[in-house]
């Protein structure tokens, strides 16, 4: 797919299909929006006022044009109030553009949006929402279904001279893309040794240094937190560190660490009922959010060196599997006490975030699919970001905002920690019920020293099973945006 803008406006443009995004206070055609009525014989007042369209947020129509008109249909797609306009509003309305655009079989689509911030930012959100929602995973699929036409060219209407902005935005894409495919892949076909393979395959297309630790060196390292989640299953652990450097001197040193579990059963303490335990192939999204983030920075290449982390295994059950009540003893010399074998991603973070510090980086951000209880708390749409750093926490929540990707920071109430001390260990791997999340969040704390550093819950962001925006059903890729903008910011 070809996607390039054009100065050529609205009322010059033909192709398949025109875009427009309309506000809610200005509905009423006028100016260049009533000539473009007029070249299109009545067309677009007569599809407002026969689905009564109001221009609210995200809704859409579309209808034919008749007649020998250079344009085939019209879509129309509603932007909100007009003082409300974020770059996140063009990103979904744009997706929502190409969605219809391929549901009514057309292959090249104009997009007509206004200006938010500048024209470089209304690019890179209005390519954001083309390309990933015209992204289609058919990787397990014998047959493709008839999903109407692939949309060949989009052009961005009015928006010459940001060429570089689309490539970029394509770049990032590239990444959120990588991070759906992994994380929408069965159990069965990503596995710790497929994680590590996939690794291989970036290092060597970008020249990245890689670093994999297999089950003997995490032993070496003191690695009990970790080994003891990967000790029930017949795959071999795999320890994964990717590290990107810029030419000369770094501005900055950044790790970010990925949750890795490529399937979750919940160990012995198993995971039944209500679980969705089928879904727990999803539970290496952070590793997916991060390997994704590695392919799209290669690319990018900004000036600071990133280091990218990910302790990856199954936790399964077996005559092997670590017990409830188990002690194991993290990189870090911490013990554990293991008293839900079902709080496992918690405990492969420990030794990953041990490993990450020694790297002196000047902050860590890990990322994971950790609790329920953070879903509880803020749903599906927003992520949870804890952090003791206030700047740090200040960075990831504007790189959030510029990548429309929902954060809202809580708190680190050190308090709760006391339900999480054990008698004979230093601690345990769960508290009480009450605050899940929060001590998770605790939880992870104690293996940082000094460094700034921030863990972000993605438990209810990594999957969506409706449609939304430039969101396919699955997948979401969620947290490549942001980490890329907080890298580059």
């Amino acid at each position: 797919m070809e996607i390039r803008a054009t100065n050529t406006s609205q009322l010059e443009w033909a192709g398949d299909a025109l875009a427009i995004g309309l506000f809610e206070d200005a509905i009423e055609l006028t100016g260049d929006m009533a000539k473009l009525d007029e070249l299109l014989a009545g067309t677009l007042s007569e599809l407002i006022a026969e689905t009564e369209f109001k221009g609210k947020i995200n809704s859409s129509a579309s209808t034919r044009v008749g007649g020998k008109n250079p344009i085939r249909k019209i879509i129309i797609v509603g932007l909100g109030k007009s003082e409300d306009l974020k770059l996140d509003t063009l990103r979904q309305a744009a997706g929502i553009s190409g969605r219809l655009a391929k549901q009514e079989r057309c292959k090249t689509l104009g997009i007509s949006l206004p200006i938010c911030q500048d024209a470089n930012s209304t690019a890179t959100a209005i390519t954001e929402g083309i390309e990933l929602v015209l992204h289609q995973d058919n990787r397990f699929k014998s047959e493709l279904e008839n999903l109407g036409t692939d949309v060949e060219k989009v052009e961005l209407i009015s928006l010459a001279g940001v060429d570089e902005a689309i490539a970029r935005a394509r770049q990032i894409c590239s990444g959120v893309i990588l991070a759906r495919e992994l994380v929408a892949a069965p159990a069965n076909s990503c596995t710790p040794i497929t994680m590590a393979e996939t690794a291989e395959a970036l290092a060597q297309e970008f020249g990245l240094e890689l670093e994999i630790l297999e089950k003997e060196d995490c032993e070496k390292l003191g690695m009990g937190a970790f080994l003891g989640v990967a000790q029930a299953s017949d795959l071999p652990p795999k320890f994964i560190h990717i590290t990107y450097k810029p030419e000369g001197t770094p501005r900055r040193k950044l790790a970010i660490v990925g949750k890795g579990l490529t399937f979750d059963s919940g160990g012995l303490n198993l995971k039944v009922g209500g679980s969705s335990i089928e879904m727990m192939k999803t539970d290496m999204s952070g590793a997916g959010a991060t390997f994704g983030a590695v392919k799209a920075i290669a690319q990018l290449k900004p000036d600071v060196e990133v280091h990218f982390i990910s302790a990856v295994t199954e936790n399964m059950i077996s005559g092997h599997a670590m017990h409830p009540g188990d002690f194991l003893t993290a990189s870090n010399g911490k013990t554990i006490e293991v008293n839900n074998t079902d709080a496992e991603g918690r405990l492969t973070l420990a030794d990953a975030l041990v490993f990450a510090e020694k790297l002196e980086v000047d902050a860590i951000v890990d990322l994971a699919t950790l609790t329920g209880a953070c879903v509880v708390a803020l749903g599906n749409d927003i992520a949870g970001l804890w952090s003791p750093n206030d700047d740090l926490a200040a960075e990831l929540t504007a790189a959030a905002e510029k990548s429309g990707e929902k954060m809202w920071r809580m708190p680190l109430e050190e308090k709760y920690f006391e339900g999480m001390k054990a008698i004979h260990a230093d601690m345990k791997n769960t508290g009480p019920r009450p605050g899940g999340a929060i001590t998770a969040a605790l939880f992870l704390k104690q293996f940082i020293k000094d460094t700034p550093w921030a863990h972000l819950d993605i438990a209810g962001t990594a999957w969506v099973d409706a449609e939304d925006g430039y969101n396919n059903t699955g997948a979401t890729g969620y947290g490549v945006r942001t980490l890329v903008n907080w890298v580059l910011s």
